[in-house]
């Protein structure tokens, strides 16, 4: 039996792994910083730019162009017209020829006499004061006595208004005084339903008339 190689078996095996851990760590040395330099190669350095804003230019201003002048043509120079000069001819003197001619007898015209003025119409009188009814009316009825509990006598006044032949208003005026006041307004009554239903004065008109009452 070789107990010398037997002895340097395990000896050999731990110089070859010895020798792969230092090539493991050289790798691993080698691969490390090539990747931090490939690292720092592709950042590199960063670079900032501003950008400015294109500002547009404003518009350049409107030219205002003038309107064209007006040109007129001058008005073409005056000529004044040639001068001609006509002679007439002599004037032939004709021979003259008398007429005799006998004048119209004159007619004479007598004028017709003016006639007689015409007497304008007189116009007839208008009556002082206002009308009576008896000058107006066609129709009048008489009045009853009223039945009041007074006696003694009463006077009054009453202006009529006629319309269309009837009686359309009055107006009553008193003249004598000492009458009661309740037999007055009675009366007053008496005299406006007479003049209104019985009277008949045809047109328009105003007339007076007096009425007395006599009551014992």
């Amino acid at each position: 039996m070789n107990f010398a190689q037997e002895k340097n078996g395990p000896s050999r095996f731990t110089g070859i792994g010895v020798v792969v851990l230092i090539h493991v760590l050289i790798a691993w040395a080698l691969a490390s910083g090539l990747a931090r330099k490939a690292v720092e190669m592709v950042k590199g350095p960063i670079e900032t730019k501003v950008i400015e804003e294109k500002v547009k230019p404003p518009p350049p201003p409107e030219k205002v162009v003038p309107p064209p002048p007006d040109l007129k043509a001058p008005p073409p120079p005056y000529v004044p017209p040639p001068e001609f000069q006509v002679t007439a001819p002599p004037p032939v003197n004709a021979p003259a020829i008398q007429s005799s001619q006998v004048a119209p007898p004159q007619q004479v015209v007598k004028a017709a006499p003016a006639p007689a003025p015409v007497a304008a119409p007189v116009a007839a009188p208008k009556p002082a004061g206002p009308l009576r009814a008896g000058a107006v009316c066609t129709k009048m009825g008489k009045m009853e006595q009223p039945s009041v509990n007074w006696s003694g006598e009463a006077l009054y006044e009453v202006t009529a208004t006629v319309k269309a032949g009837r009686v359309a208003s009055i107006e009553v005026k008193s003249l004598r005084g000492g009458v009661d006041r309740k037999a007055q307004r009675a009366m007053v009554a008496l005299i406006e339903s007479t003049l209104k239903d019985t009277y008949e004065c045809p047109g328009d008109h105003v007339f007076v008339q007096e009425f007395l009452f006599k009551i014992d």
